[in-house]
């Protein structure tokens, strides 16, 4: 369970972290990249930033390595903005959350025309069976009446 403290931190981290990559960081392989979340280890001295990135998978894995590879950039940024005793090393960890929640998305829409289909088809099967096409055998029923001539 996270303490108080590691929520805050972590929230704190968030932001500068966010902040940075989006005004300070340079990097072209840096792009269309969201910061979701920062987990702490109780120890405040390595840190877990989640991010989501747009693109294929080539492109995810690119911003990962130049995210990587600026680290030691977004350290600097932390400590000038937070006071702690160690500066948590930062790993970069990407988030299939959004990825994952598209993907039920479309698997429930499927399942929601298929069974919209099957609904469709079993109303046209049951009202062709339960009332056949009046037959026109060229004999007048009482009960039956004829169309107003028009």
């Amino acid at each position: 369970m996270s303490s108080r403290r590691q929520l805050k931190a972590a929230e704190a981290i968030r932001e500068v972290v966010a902040t940075s990559i989006l005004t300070d960081l340079r990097d072209p392989r840096v792009r269309d990249v969201t910061v979701l979340g920062v987990e702490v280890t109780a120890d405040m001295r390595e840190a877990k930033v989640m991010v989501s990135v747009m693109g294929d998978e080539a492109q995810q894995n690119l911003s990962l390595r130049g995210l990587q590879n600026s680290a030691g950039f977004l350290q600097a940024k932390i400590a000038a903005k937070i006071e702690t005793r160690y500066i948590p090393k930062l790993r970069f960890v990407l988030d299939q959350g959004v990825k994952n929640v598209l993907a039920v998305g479309e698997i429930l829409h499927r399942i929601r025309q298929e069974k919209a289909a099957e609904a469709a088809a079993e109303t046209d099967g049951e009202a062709s069976e339960s009332s056949p096409p009046p037959a026109d055998d060229g004999v007048d029923d009482p009960g039956r009446q004829s169309p107003p001539p028009a």
